[in-house]
């Protein structure tokens, strides 16, 4: 919150003196000595006034309750505002906010309340886009496959191999989604742990792109690695997932010719796959690694994926405690690039790594 949207909500709050007191025990410090020192100060004043003895502590006291108030002015105001969010929160309602400019252990408390109260929202939203998603994915081929056992089951269509095909080629897709999901939830649940190894690069990668040149007619996959013996310690088995998804998503949006290198950049490795495709818009580049996210261009193609290839990625990369980053390639296409850090380079680097908290 910047300087000037502090002072605007202190003023629609009023005058808290309190507020910039960062220890809610000092400030309780601070009204019991001011209403002690206020209580005493006029119980003087009624005593050089000539009030009588039993006046002079009620008005000592009700100054002093005064001045209680008046210090104390804010202290439990964030109390209150999450005790009614957290009303809201029970009844499904996520757009509770708890505001206030103290600093002290209950403005902490206030602000990491609003925090976990966003994070709640963007996790109820991303769990109604996964539901939503999914039975999107899984009604397309359930839908072709009903309806071509209907047209075999009332005679419209015969069986043969044509149909056969398409119907197996239905069920392969289906297939891929279920595998998908489970292998994503597995990767998000922490239950694949790593099993960290010597990998030497140049091996890994070549096995990568002699797959790539099997699997995908008219393609050109080149490679690169500097030096020659470089050797990462990671997972082999993800590690050859991460480069297979990579690649395979270069091939699939119209990459013809497509470009696997590795280097030894500082204490790190660094993994491009850059290819000469149509690219990814510079404001989509974060968002291609989230579920089910697809390019417009992806989703009008025969050959679309899930959008869940790159979420993989992404997860296998940050259980390895690196990132991944989509950059533009020259003079087009695009250029994934997968960064391991220092750990992943040392042979004893631990067995497993925690999950990360998102893509």
């Amino acid at each position: 919150m910047s300087r000037s949207e502090d002072r605007s909500t202190e003023d629609r709050a009023g005058f808290r003196p309190l507020d910039r007191v960062t220890s809610i025990k000092f400030k309780l410090s601070i009204v019991i000595v001011a209403a002690v020192a206020v209580a005493a100060a006029m119980s003087q004043v009624g005593l050089k006034l000539g009030w009588p003895v039993w006046i002079r502590p009620l008005i000592a006291a009700g100054v002093a309750l005064i001045m209680a108030q008046l210090l104390g002015k804010g202290m439990t105001e964030p109390l209150r505002q999450m005790a009614a969010a957290a009303r809201r929160l029970a009844k499904g309602d996520y757009s509770a906010k708890v505001t206030t400019n103290a600093r002290d252990e209950v403005g902490q408390l206030a602000r990491a309340f609003s925090s976990m109260s966003e994070q709640l929202a963007t996790s109820d939203r991303q769990r109604r886009d996964l539901i939503a998603n999914v039975s999107h994915e899984l009604r397309t081929p359930l839908t072709a496959l009903q309806a071509t056992l209907e047209n075999l089951q009332d005679g419209v269509i015969r069986e043969s191999p044509e149909v056969l095909a398409t119907m197996h080629g239905h069920v392969e897709r289906l297939g891929r989604l279920v595998h998908d999901l489970l292998e994503l939830s597995r990767l998000e649940a922490g239950e694949s742990p790593l099993s960290l190894e010597p990998v030497e690069l140049a091996e890994l990668i070549d096995d990568v792109a002699d797959e790539a040149r099997a699997n995908h007619d008219n393609v050109r996959v080149q490679v690169s690695v500097a030096p020659a013996d470089l050797v990462v310690s990671a997972d082999p088995m993800r590690l050859r997932q991460v480069l297979g998804n990579l690649v395979d998503n270069s091939l699939r949006h119209g990459g013809r010719n497509v470009t696997i290198s590795a280097r030894h950049d500082d204490a790190s490795a660094r993994i491009e796959v850059a290819d000469d495709g149509p690219g990814i818009p510079e404001a989509e580049r974060e968002r291609v690694f989230e579920r089910f996210y697809r390019l417009d261009h992806a989703r009008s193609t025969s050959v679309a994926g899930f959008g869940l290839g790159l979420a993989i990625v992404g997860w296998i990369v940050a259980l390895h405690g690196g990132q991944v980053h989509a950059e533009a390639n020259t003079p087009h296409g695009c250029r994934m690039v997968v960064e391991l850090p220092d750990q992943s380079l040392r042979s004893d680097a631990p067995s497993g790594a925690g999950a990360p908290t998102g893509i």
